[in-house]
Parts: structure tokens; C-alpha cells; sequence
């Protein structure tokens, strides 16, 4: 098997991409990480699609309301940009996503792997298997293909 194809938001192929408009509308739960200062700052998320990210002081732990057990980091800014809190721990995602099929990265090769670098770290996902999203600030991250069918929906 190939090595994994190393994907950064600057990277000039990301300009090349036909990225879509979607909205996702579902109420997801919002935990803010805040150790305390005596324990460790940054926390090690296996997210609900098997990469391992990190999580740092001041950044919100997002879940599905079915799932509260498989959640991921969000940097606080991003959250804050992006979010709408609708209650007590509870958000709804406002922004946009810019999204496109990973295998557009791979020409078209879904079992390789892509190695994704976002902003809680890297994580290397097969191609046919997720969307390339992007966000507010140009962030890239692997969106998993189920997610997008059943979550979101095309802007108009």
C-alpha cells in the first residue's frame, strides 16, 4: 500500500477542489475542557471515527445528543465563531462547511489513505470513506461520509 497523501489547509490542491455548501441543524452537546492547574492541560480525544486528536485548556468537547460518550475537540475561537449555544451544554452549528469528497484529493483512488491536518492534529483517514471539509478560518479536517448523508444538507 501507498504512503498516506499529507494534506495541509495551504496547500495549493485545496484551490483545485469544486468545495459544496452545507448546513448541518442538529442539536449537538457542548462540554468546555477546563482542568484544573494541578492536572494536565491537554487531553488526548479518541474521536468517534478512531483518530486520536488533542484537546486543550479552553476548548469545547462537542457530541452527537445519541453518543455523549464519542466527542471531539473544537478550538474555543472556532466555537465561538461558529456555534450558537440553544441551552444549557447544548449548541447548534451556525457556519457553513465547505465540503468535497476526499477522494478528489486522491484522484479518484478511495482506498488511500490522506493524512488530514487539522487543527487538534493529524489524523490519517481513507479517502473514499470521508468528505474534506472546511471551515471559517480555511481549518481542514475529515468528515465522515455517514455523517454527511444523514447530517447535512446542501445550501441553496
Amino acid at each position: 500500500m501507498s504512503e498516506p497523501i499529507d494534506l495541509k489547509s495551504d496547500d495549493p490542491i485545496l484551490a483545485t477542489l469544486n468545495f459544496k455548501p452545507y448546513r448541518n441543524m442538529l442539536v449537538r452537546r457542548a462540554t468546555p475542557f477546563m482542568p484544573r492547574e494541578n492536572e494536565p492541560q491537554t487531553m488526548e480525544v479518541k474521536t468517534p471515527w478512531g483518530s486520536v486528536l488533542t484537546a486543550k485548556k479552553g476548548d469545547f468537547l462537542i457530541s452527537e445528543m445519541d453518543a455523549p460518550d464519542d466527542y471531539w475537540p473544537i478550538d474555543a475561537k472556532i466555537f465561538d465563531d461558529t456555534y450558537v449555544v440553544v441551552g444549557p451544554g447544548l449548541c447548534v452549528k451556525r457556519a457553513v462547511t465547505l465540503l468535497v469528497p476526499l477522494s478528489e484529493v486522491t484522484g479518484g483512488d478511495e482506498s488511500q489513505m490522506v493524512t488530514v491536518h487539522t487543527l487538534e492534529g493529524p489524523e490519517t483517514v481513507r479517502a473514499g470513506d470521508f468528505f474534506l471539509a472546511k471551515g471559517v478560518r480555511g481549518e481542514i479536517w475529515p468528515y465522515p461520509n455517514e455523517k454527511v448523508l444523514s447530517k447535512m444538507r446542501p445550501v441553496e
